[in-house]
């Protein structure tokens, strides 16, 4: 039983992550309809934004670890807006494969330049927040896994908050509806989709912080594998629908933790696409997502 539980909180804290990073996949599906393929690599950069504040602001203390995180998704957001406007706002009436495309090469432009920038060889993160472990019984419980969750609950509640409860986000909402009738009503689009990149991007820093966290040493490739199984997940819970989103995160994380409790723990990284696999059979518009019908 012990076991089961340790199992099930370390696929939480997995999963939160998971999560966290495909929200970011989901809102700009959601507005723009396309895969944001360098997401994972805003995630890396998150990561790597941590490291270097890490010593400037004093970690290793809540104050500290709070600053670090928060520079961390500062960064990401400017990040996430520039790579917007040069890359995507030019190609915003070209066809999908066309933005696929670009969406690909401006991940491996942030990949090729991570390794320029950081260097190639990984590096250990710091702990940006004081670790202890907590024993209940035969229970282990990490600080760390501690403060993920909590910040993931705190952004999930904050996003929940601006998309349903302000003004920017009922105009993400009507431009993911119809953007056309959005921008008649007097809606600034490129305000919209802007505000829209920034906001996932902090979201996939703050993921980058937290993953680095329980799992300390960073590299410019790190990206790749948490971003694919991210967007899996989006898939899972309906692309283009935030609760679902989180909702797949944990799911992919509780599996993936789940699975490497087992003999089959070589095949923990193909567990997701072969999730993704079957969710494209059998349910493709996702667990809480609906499918749509569009005219060619």
């Amino acid at each position: 039983m012990t076991e089961l539980l340790q199992q099930l909180l370390n696929g939480l804290s997995l999963g939160a992550i998971y999560a966290l990073i495909a929200l970011g996949y989901t809102m700009v599906y959601g507005v723009l309809r396309f895969i944001n393929f360098a997401h994972s690599d805003v995630f890396m950069v998150g990561a790597y934004l941590g490291f270097y504040l890490a010593p400037r602001v004093g970690s290793g203390t809540i104050l500290g670890g709070m600053l670090v995180l928060s520079g961390a998704m500062a960064g990401c957001a400017v990040l996430g807006v520039l790579i917007e406007k040069l890359a995507y706002r030019p190609l915003r009436n070209r066809s999908t494969l066309t933005v696929l495309i670009t969406a690909i090469g401006v991940s491996l432009l942030l990949q090729n330049l991570g390794q320029k920038i950081f260097g190639a060889n990984p590096k250990p993160f710091p702990a940006i927040f004081p670790v202890t472990q907590l024993h209940f019984g035969g229970l282990t419980v990490s600080s760390n896994q501690i403060i993920v969750l909590l910040v993931t609950l705190v952004l999930l509640g904050t996003l929940h908050w601006v998309v349903n409860h302000t003004r920017m986000g009922t105009a993400m909402r009507a431009l993911s509806f119809n953007a056309t009738a959005a921008s008649l009503v007097g809606i600034n689009n490129d305000r919209v989709i802007s505000f829209t990149f920034a906001l996932g991007s902090a979201l996939a820093g703050a993921g980058g912080i937290l993953y680095a966290m329980n799992y300390p040493s960073i590299d410019p490739l790190m990206g790749t594998l948490p971003g694919l199984k991210a967007f899996v997940a989006a898939v899972l819970g309906g692309i283009g629908n935030l609760p679902g989103a989180a909702l797949g995160g944990m799911l992919i994380g509780l599996v993936e933790t789940m699975v490497s409790g087992t003999r089959a723990s070589t095949f923990r990284d193909a567990i997701a696409f072969a999730i993704l696999i079957l969710i494209l059979l059998f349910r493709p518009a996702g667990l809480l997502g609906r499918l749509r019908v569009e005219k060619v």
